[in-house]
Protein backbone atom coordinates (compact mmCIF):
# COMPACT_ATOMS: atom_id res chain seq x y z
CA UNK A 1 0.00 0.00 0.00
CA UNK A 2 1.03 3.34 -1.15
CA UNK A 3 2.33 5.71 2.08
CA UNK A 4 0.24 8.57 3.17
CA UNK A 5 2.06 12.12 3.25
CA UNK A 6 3.06 12.63 6.52
CA UNK A 7 3.45 16.53 7.96
CA UNK A 8 7.70 15.43 8.01
CA UNK A 9 7.29 15.36 4.25
CA UNK A 10 5.78 18.51 3.94
CA UNK A 11 7.94 19.88 5.95
CA UNK A 12 11.44 18.49 4.20
CA UNK A 13 9.62 19.94 0.59
CA UNK A 14 8.96 23.67 1.99
CA UNK A 15 12.73 23.45 3.84
CA UNK A 16 11.28 24.13 7.48
CA UNK A 17 10.72 22.90 10.63
CA UNK A 18 7.55 19.98 11.35
CA UNK A 19 6.51 22.38 14.33
CA UNK A 20 5.74 25.60 11.64
CA UNK A 21 4.36 23.59 9.10
CA UNK A 22 1.86 22.68 11.71
CA UNK A 23 1.36 26.13 12.57
CA UNK A 24 0.42 27.45 9.31
CA UNK A 25 -1.90 24.19 8.96
CA UNK A 26 -3.51 25.24 11.97
CA UNK A 27 -3.73 28.75 10.92
CA UNK A 28 -2.07 29.80 14.00
CA UNK A 29 -1.35 33.60 14.36
CA UNK A 30 1.84 35.06 14.31
CA UNK A 31 3.64 33.50 11.09
CA UNK A 32 4.86 34.65 8.59
CA UNK A 33 2.76 35.43 5.81
CA UNK A 34 5.51 34.22 2.91
CA UNK A 35 5.35 31.06 5.24
CA UNK A 36 2.14 30.39 4.47
CA UNK A 37 2.30 30.01 0.45
CA UNK A 38 5.61 28.35 0.94
CA UNK A 39 4.07 25.58 3.28
CA UNK A 40 0.53 25.19 1.26
CA UNK A 41 2.12 25.19 -2.05
CA UNK A 42 4.54 21.97 -0.61
CA UNK A 43 0.85 20.65 0.78
CA UNK A 44 -0.27 20.65 -2.82
CA UNK A 45 3.10 19.44 -4.52
CA UNK A 46 3.12 16.14 -1.76
CA UNK A 47 -0.53 15.81 -1.69
CA UNK A 48 -0.91 16.15 2.02
CA UNK A 49 -4.54 15.96 3.51
CA UNK A 50 -4.73 18.06 7.16
CA UNK A 51 -7.10 15.84 9.17
CA UNK A 52 -9.93 18.56 9.30
CA UNK A 53 -10.91 16.18 12.63
CA UNK A 54 -8.34 16.34 14.55
CA UNK A 55 -7.51 19.91 13.75
CA UNK A 56 -10.71 21.74 14.86
CA UNK A 57 -10.14 19.88 18.14
CA UNK A 58 -7.27 21.34 18.81
CA UNK A 59 -7.61 24.75 17.36
CA UNK A 60 -11.97 25.20 17.82
CA UNK A 61 -12.10 25.80 14.18
CA UNK A 62 -13.29 24.69 11.20
CA UNK A 63 -11.03 25.88 8.51
CA UNK A 64 -14.13 27.80 6.49
CA UNK A 65 -15.27 30.96 5.86
CA UNK A 66 -18.85 31.56 4.75
CA UNK A 67 -19.70 33.95 1.63
CA UNK A 68 -23.46 34.14 2.49
CA UNK A 69 -25.47 36.18 -0.26
CA UNK A 70 -27.92 37.95 1.16
CA UNK A 71 -31.03 38.22 -0.77
CA UNK A 72 -34.61 39.19 -1.09
CA UNK A 73 -35.78 36.95 -3.83
CA UNK A 74 -34.09 33.74 -3.06
CA UNK A 75 -36.38 31.04 -2.09
CA UNK A 76 -36.11 27.35 -2.52
CA UNK A 77 -37.64 27.50 -6.46
CA UNK A 78 -35.96 30.83 -7.11
CA UNK A 79 -33.65 30.84 -10.07
CA UNK A 80 -31.47 33.26 -8.28
CA UNK A 81 -28.82 30.52 -8.15
CA UNK A 82 -28.68 30.52 -12.08
CA UNK A 83 -28.60 34.49 -11.85
CA UNK A 84 -25.35 33.83 -9.51
CA UNK A 85 -23.26 31.61 -11.72
CA UNK A 86 -24.20 33.59 -14.69
CA UNK A 87 -23.50 37.60 -13.62
CA UNK A 88 -19.85 38.28 -13.61
CA UNK A 89 -20.26 40.47 -10.22
CA UNK A 90 -20.39 36.81 -8.07
CA UNK A 91 -17.36 35.38 -9.37
CA UNK A 92 -15.37 38.08 -9.53
CA UNK A 93 -16.21 38.24 -5.55
CA UNK A 94 -15.82 34.36 -5.04
CA UNK A 95 -11.97 34.70 -7.08
CA UNK A 96 -10.43 37.81 -4.74
CA UNK A 97 -11.86 35.90 -1.85
CA UNK A 98 -10.10 32.71 -2.71
CA UNK A 99 -6.54 34.34 -3.49
CA UNK A 100 -6.75 35.11 0.33
CA UNK A 101 -8.54 32.13 2.13
CA UNK A 102 -6.36 29.33 -0.19
CA UNK A 103 -2.91 30.17 0.73
CA UNK A 104 -4.22 30.61 4.48
CA UNK A 105 -5.53 27.17 4.14
CA UNK A 106 -9.56 27.76 4.59
CA UNK A 107 -12.40 26.38 2.58
CA UNK A 108 -15.05 28.67 1.06
CA UNK A 109 -19.07 27.85 1.83
CA UNK A 110 -21.59 29.44 0.07
CA UNK A 111 -25.07 30.47 1.64
CA UNK A 112 -27.69 32.25 0.04
CA UNK A 113 -30.68 33.00 2.00
CA UNK A 114 -33.76 34.62 1.64
CA UNK A 115 -35.92 35.31 4.29
CA UNK A 116 -36.21 35.90 7.83
CA UNK A 117 -36.26 32.40 9.03
CA UNK A 118 -33.35 31.52 6.79
CA UNK A 119 -31.35 34.31 8.03
CA UNK A 120 -32.57 33.23 11.96
CA UNK A 121 -31.02 29.73 11.49
CA UNK A 122 -28.01 30.80 9.66
CA UNK A 123 -27.04 32.74 12.41
CA UNK A 124 -27.95 29.94 14.86
CA UNK A 125 -25.73 27.45 12.34
CA UNK A 126 -22.85 29.79 12.50
CA UNK A 127 -23.02 30.25 16.64
CA UNK A 128 -22.64 26.26 16.89
CA UNK A 129 -19.04 26.36 15.43
CA UNK A 130 -20.46 26.37 11.08
CA UNK A 131 -18.23 28.39 9.86
CA UNK A 132 -15.39 30.57 11.82
CA UNK A 133 -16.53 33.69 9.96
CA UNK A 134 -18.89 35.04 7.75
CA UNK A 135 -18.06 37.28 4.50
CA UNK A 136 -21.53 39.22 3.64
CA UNK A 137 -23.15 40.07 0.25
CA UNK A 138 -26.51 41.81 1.03
CA UNK A 139 -28.34 42.94 -1.88
CA UNK A 140 -31.70 43.70 0.13
CA UNK A 141 -32.19 47.45 1.02
CA UNK A 142 -32.59 47.39 5.31
CA UNK A 143 -31.40 43.69 5.07
CA UNK A 144 -31.50 42.36 9.05
CA UNK A 145 -28.70 39.76 8.42
CA UNK A 146 -25.56 42.39 9.53
CA UNK A 147 -27.22 43.34 12.97
CA UNK A 148 -28.19 39.77 13.77
CA UNK A 149 -24.48 38.81 13.15
CA UNK A 150 -22.87 41.91 14.93
CA UNK A 151 -25.60 41.10 18.30
CA UNK A 152 -24.43 37.76 18.02
CA UNK A 153 -20.56 38.82 17.97
CA UNK A 154 -19.72 36.71 15.24
CA UNK A 155 -16.60 37.55 12.83
CA UNK A 156 -18.22 38.88 10.09
CA UNK A 157 -17.08 41.57 6.91
CA UNK A 158 -19.18 42.91 4.26
CA UNK A 159 -18.37 43.29 0.84
CA UNK A 160 -20.32 46.90 0.44
CA UNK A 161 -21.45 49.77 2.82
CA UNK A 162 -24.30 48.29 5.17
CA UNK A 163 -27.58 50.12 4.24
CA UNK A 164 -28.16 51.17 8.04
CA UNK A 165 -25.65 52.09 10.76
CA UNK A 166 -24.08 48.85 11.83
CA UNK A 167 -20.74 48.08 13.97
CA UNK A 168 -19.30 45.89 11.17
CA UNK A 169 -16.11 46.05 9.40
CA UNK A 170 -16.97 47.06 5.56
CA UNK A 171 -14.94 47.20 2.19
CA UNK A 172 -16.63 49.46 -0.45
CA UNK A 173 -15.66 51.77 -3.61
CA UNK A 174 -16.57 55.31 -3.74
CA UNK A 175 -19.72 54.79 -6.21
CA UNK A 176 -20.42 58.46 -6.06
CA UNK A 177 -16.98 59.43 -7.33
CA UNK A 178 -17.39 56.28 -9.70
CA UNK A 179 -20.21 57.71 -11.08
CA UNK A 180 -18.68 61.41 -11.40
CA UNK A 181 -16.49 60.49 -13.29
CA UNK A 182 -18.89 58.75 -15.84
CA UNK A 183 -20.46 62.14 -15.96
CA UNK A 184 -17.94 64.25 -16.72
CA UNK A 185 -16.56 62.12 -19.61
CA UNK A 186 -20.04 62.18 -21.12
CA UNK A 187 -19.81 66.01 -21.04
CA UNK A 188 -16.91 65.92 -22.56
CA UNK A 189 -17.49 64.38 -25.31
CA UNK A 190 -20.12 66.67 -26.03
CA UNK A 191 -23.07 65.11 -24.71
CA UNK A 192 -26.53 67.43 -24.16
CA UNK A 193 -28.96 65.21 -23.43
CA UNK A 194 -27.80 62.54 -20.95
CA UNK A 195 -29.82 59.85 -19.35
CA UNK A 196 -29.68 57.35 -16.38
CA UNK A 197 -30.24 53.73 -15.96
CA UNK A 198 -29.60 53.12 -12.06
CA UNK A 199 -29.67 49.89 -9.82
CA UNK A 200 -32.77 49.78 -7.23
CA UNK A 201 -33.20 52.79 -5.52
CA UNK A 202 -33.16 51.76 -1.99
CA UNK A 203 -29.16 49.78 -3.00
CA UNK A 204 -26.83 52.22 -0.81
CA UNK A 205 -24.53 51.35 -3.89
CA UNK A 206 -27.03 52.83 -6.58
CA UNK A 207 -28.00 55.51 -4.40
CA UNK A 208 -24.27 56.51 -3.77
CA UNK A 209 -24.06 56.26 -8.24
CA UNK A 210 -26.88 58.24 -8.32
CA UNK A 211 -26.27 61.01 -6.14
CA UNK A 212 -22.65 61.22 -7.30
CA UNK A 213 -23.94 61.09 -11.26
CA UNK A 214 -26.62 63.97 -10.70
CA UNK A 215 -24.58 65.99 -8.51
CA UNK A 216 -21.47 65.67 -10.93
CA UNK A 217 -23.93 66.81 -13.79
CA UNK A 218 -25.40 69.33 -12.16
CA UNK A 219 -21.99 70.99 -11.83
CA UNK A 220 -21.53 71.28 -15.50
CA UNK A 221 -24.93 72.85 -15.74
CA UNK A 222 -27.13 69.78 -16.79
CA UNK A 223 -30.06 70.54 -13.92
CA UNK A 224 -32.14 67.43 -15.35
CA UNK A 225 -31.35 63.89 -15.98
CA UNK A 226 -33.79 61.47 -16.86
CA UNK A 227 -33.45 58.27 -15.22
CA UNK A 228 -34.99 54.76 -14.61
CA UNK A 229 -34.49 52.07 -12.25
CA UNK A 230 -32.82 48.90 -13.15
CA UNK A 231 -32.09 45.67 -10.82
CA UNK A 232 -28.35 45.06 -12.07
CA UNK A 233 -30.14 42.58 -15.21
CA UNK A 234 -29.19 42.23 -18.99
CA UNK A 235 -33.70 42.31 -19.56
CA UNK A 236 -34.07 45.76 -17.07
CA UNK A 237 -30.82 47.12 -18.87
CA UNK A 238 -32.67 46.98 -22.34
CA UNK A 239 -35.77 47.71 -21.25
CA UNK A 240 -34.60 50.85 -19.13
CA UNK A 241 -33.35 51.67 -22.16
CA UNK A 242 -36.52 51.52 -24.48
CA UNK A 243 -38.97 53.39 -21.40
CA UNK A 244 -35.85 56.42 -21.94
CA UNK A 245 -35.68 56.19 -25.67
CA UNK A 246 -39.57 56.40 -25.80
CA UNK A 247 -39.97 59.53 -23.35
CA UNK A 248 -36.76 61.29 -24.55
CA UNK A 249 -36.40 60.25 -28.03
CA UNK A 250 -33.27 62.85 -28.71
CA UNK A 251 -31.12 61.38 -25.77
CA UNK A 252 -26.90 61.44 -26.75
CA UNK A 253 -25.66 60.23 -24.25
CA UNK A 254 -26.37 57.48 -21.25
CA UNK A 255 -24.40 56.41 -17.44
CA UNK A 256 -26.07 53.02 -17.31
CA UNK A 257 -24.88 52.20 -13.41
CA UNK A 258 -23.93 48.13 -14.47
CA UNK A 259 -22.27 46.23 -17.34
CA UNK A 260 -25.45 43.91 -17.65
CA UNK A 261 -27.55 46.26 -17.71
CA UNK A 262 -25.38 48.68 -20.24
CA UNK A 263 -25.14 45.90 -22.01
CA UNK A 264 -29.18 45.40 -22.47
CA UNK A 265 -29.00 49.45 -23.48
CA UNK A 266 -26.98 48.57 -26.13
CA UNK A 267 -29.28 46.31 -27.66
CA UNK A 268 -32.24 49.06 -27.09
CA UNK A 269 -30.44 51.30 -29.00
CA UNK A 270 -29.62 48.87 -32.07
CA UNK A 271 -33.34 48.14 -32.39
CA UNK A 272 -33.83 51.75 -31.98
CA UNK A 273 -31.17 52.17 -34.55
CA UNK A 274 -29.33 54.57 -32.32
CA UNK A 275 -25.41 53.89 -33.57
CA UNK A 276 -23.21 53.72 -30.39
CA UNK A 277 -21.38 56.05 -29.80
CA UNK A 278 -22.11 57.97 -32.70
CA UNK A 279 -26.05 58.88 -32.05
CA UNK A 280 -25.80 57.99 -28.42
CA UNK A 281 -22.39 57.86 -26.16
CA UNK A 282 -22.60 54.94 -23.27
CA UNK A 283 -20.73 54.53 -20.19
CA UNK A 284 -21.06 51.33 -17.96
CA UNK A 285 -20.01 50.52 -14.15
CA UNK A 286 -17.69 47.48 -12.95
CA UNK A 287 -15.65 46.70 -15.77
CA UNK A 288 -16.48 43.14 -15.76
CA UNK A 289 -16.21 40.60 -18.94
CA UNK A 290 -19.79 42.00 -19.75
CA UNK A 291 -18.20 45.13 -20.73
CA UNK A 292 -15.70 43.22 -22.99
CA UNK A 293 -18.08 41.23 -24.68
CA UNK A 294 -20.36 44.16 -25.37
CA UNK A 295 -20.31 45.25 -29.14
CA UNK A 296 -19.02 47.87 -28.97
CA UNK A 297 -17.14 47.63 -26.17
CA UNK A 298 -17.84 49.43 -23.04
CA UNK A 299 -16.51 52.52 -21.63
CA UNK A 300 -17.06 51.67 -18.41
CA UNK A 301 -16.16 52.57 -14.60
CA UNK A 302 -13.66 50.16 -13.31
CA UNK A 303 -14.96 48.55 -10.04
CA UNK A 304 -11.78 46.38 -8.41
CA UNK A 305 -14.11 43.76 -7.12
CA UNK A 306 -11.42 40.99 -6.97
CA UNK A 307 -8.51 43.34 -4.77
CA UNK A 308 -12.29 44.56 -2.69
CA UNK A 309 -13.06 40.70 -2.03
CA UNK A 310 -9.52 39.82 -1.01
CA UNK A 311 -9.17 43.07 1.45
CA UNK A 312 -12.55 41.56 3.06
CA UNK A 313 -10.98 37.90 3.33
CA UNK A 314 -7.84 39.51 5.33
CA UNK A 315 -9.86 41.63 7.25
CA UNK A 316 -12.22 38.90 8.09
CA UNK A 317 -8.89 36.54 9.05
CA UNK A 318 -7.67 38.72 10.85
CA UNK A 319 -10.70 39.52 13.37
CA UNK A 320 -11.07 35.57 13.55
CA UNK A 321 -7.53 35.68 15.22
CA UNK A 322 -8.00 38.73 17.10
CA UNK A 323 -11.75 39.38 18.02
CA UNK A 324 -10.99 42.32 19.61
CA UNK A 325 -9.86 44.70 16.72
CA UNK A 326 -12.07 47.75 15.93
CA UNK A 327 -14.84 47.56 13.77
CA UNK A 328 -13.22 49.39 9.95
CA UNK A 329 -13.88 50.40 6.37
CA UNK A 330 -11.26 50.30 3.39
CA UNK A 331 -12.83 52.29 0.55
CA UNK A 332 -11.41 51.63 -2.81
CA UNK A 333 -11.16 54.07 -4.99
CA UNK A 334 -12.65 53.82 -9.07
CA UNK A 335 -11.09 55.10 -12.61
CA UNK A 336 -12.58 55.60 -15.80
CA UNK A 337 -11.50 52.66 -18.28
CA UNK A 338 -12.40 53.92 -22.31
CA UNK A 339 -13.87 51.93 -24.93
CA UNK A 340 -15.70 52.12 -28.05
CA UNK A 341 -19.60 52.67 -26.66
CA UNK A 342 -17.97 56.24 -25.20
Amino acid sequence: MERLPTLEDVARVAGVSRATVSRVINNTRNVDPQLHEVVWNAVGATGYVPNRAARSLVTRRTGTVALVVSDAESHDDDPFMSRFFADPYFGRVVGGLMSVLRPAGQQLALQIVGTEDARARLVGDLRQGQSDGVVVLSLPPHDTLPRMLTDASLPAVMIGRPADPVPISYVDLANDTGAALAAEHLVARGCQRVGLISGPVDVPASQDRITGFRRAMARRGHAFVPSVAGNFTHDSGEAGAARLLADHPDLDGLFVANDLMAQGALLALRDAGRRVPDDVAVVGFDDSSAALAARPALTTVRHPLEDMAAESARLLLARIDDPSQRVTSVIYEPTLVVRGSA
